[in-house]
């Protein structure tokens, strides 16, 4: 993860982080409002976001940046961030083009219903 970045201080002050440097953000569709994913972003991955309108997150398992829809198609343009009440999280409101979740599905949460 980068250690420096661009990300405007007053943003970076309000935003929580876990022990990693890590913060949720949350994808819902900007059309039909569906939550379409969960990814996680540092401070350099929202900047990236903000200033490409590319949704950027940080992988946690390959422990690098990636850029949603880079090599399959399906990308993600940004419309709006939102960070929530407690700064832990962010909300990226998204057009996207073609499924989001990597089974092929239009939502990463049309697996089984739980309740």
């Amino acid at each position: 993860m980068s250690t420096t970045t661009s990300l405007d201080p007053a943003i970076a002050a309000r935003l929580k982080r876990d022990d990693h440097g890590l913060f949720a953000a949350v994808v819902q569709d900007a059309g039909s409002r569906d939550v379409l994913m969960v990814g996680w972003m540092d401070d350099e991955a929202l900047h990236r976001t903000l200033t490409t309108g590319a949704a950027t997150f940080w992988s946690r398992s390959r422990s690098e940046y990636w850029v949603k829809g880079e090599t399959s198609g399906n990308t993600l343009a940004v419309r709006e961030v939102r960070l929530d009440c407690d700064g832990d999280t962010v909300l990226v409101v998204a057009d996207p083009a073609g499924p989001t979740c990597h089974t092929g599905a239009t939502t990463c949460f049309d697996a089984d219903r739980l309740v």
